[in-house]
């Protein structure tokens, strides 16, 4: 039996279940442009452990109000006045949502608007397909604040900007938005209108797939770039022999085989 997911114990994260198997989390902090405080880590770390065992499908991440998310709650962490360690633990728990998030082989689409700033660009980047509409913003202001990213913008983000466009958002606090941002890989896909209903189009195409093959997708392609050639491509081998031969893809192979399936068409046809 799947895992049960009880949403009443959220508070900063807004929770819906679809129907679908598509679920909404909402970041739900929009007074604080949804900064990220120790609560809300948690939040996320409870959720992404426990949705590949919920039966959970896809997952939409939004932002509640005008934006996304604008990084790490600076409030909390001045008055907090951490250690050195203290901090230390809170990144390694910021990691430990964030890796739930991008390994844990549920298709995560985010629906970007206004900030997605910092520790916000740090989470958007966890997730699988970043949607924009057209008043998101994306920045790394650390080196003006006197910080340095702790939430995996050194791997992620660089991983999708490269390591010089990573340096130089940090050092001048450069903002990418609107198609530029598109090209440079901060998002896939950038809408006119709702980012919010174009993912949710994005996650329900998702979850028609077989789990399976989207816990795959969505889980081993992150760690073979983390090996060697050698080791990416036998662990490529092993994943495909379970995967191409799961008992539930014989229908869709036969639909392929009979011609009844849709084949693949460009947009223009």
């Amino acid at each position: 039996m799947p895992l049960q997911i009880d949403i009443s114990r959220f508070k900063n994260l807004s929770i819906e279940d679809h129907d679908d198997g598509v679920w909404v989390v909402t970041l739900n902090r929009p007074k604080k442009r949804n900064a990220l405080d120790t609560d809300t880590i948690e939040e996320l770390v409870d959720f992404f452990s426990t949705a590949p065992r919920a039966g959970v499908r896809a997952v939409v991440l939004a932002g509640s109000g005008d934006h996304f998310c604008a990084g790490l709650d600076l409030v909390e962490h001045h008055n907090d006045d951490r250690s050195p360690a203290d901090f230390m633990h809170i990144c390694l728990r910021w990691h430990e949502a964030f890796n739930k998030m991008e390994y844990g082989g549920v298709p995560i689409i985010a629906a970007l608007q206004g900030a997605v700033v910092g520790g916000g660009l740090e989470l958007a980047s966890s997730a699988h397909v970043r949607v924009m509409d057209q008043t998101a913003y994306f920045a790394l202001p650390e080196g003006q604040r006197g910080l340095f990213t702790g939430g995996g913008a050194t791997i992620r983000v660089t991983d999708l900007v490269g390591k010089a466009r990573m340096v130089d958002m940090m050092l001048t606090g450069r903002v990418y938005q609107g198609q530029e941002a598109v090209d440079l890989g901060l998002a896939q896909y950038i809408v006119d209108g709702s980012s919010l209903d174009y993912a949710m189009e994005l996650a329900r195409k998702a979850a028609q797939n077989l789990p399976l093959s989207n816990f795959a997708i969505c889980s081993a392609v992150s760690h073979m770039q983390n090996m060697s050639a050698m080791d990416a491509a036998y662990a490529e081998s092993v994943v495909a022999g379970v995967v191409n031969t799961q008992p539930d893809a014989r229908a869709r192979l036969a639909a392929f085989a009979d011609k009844s399936a849709a084949r693949v068409r460009p947009n223009s046809e």
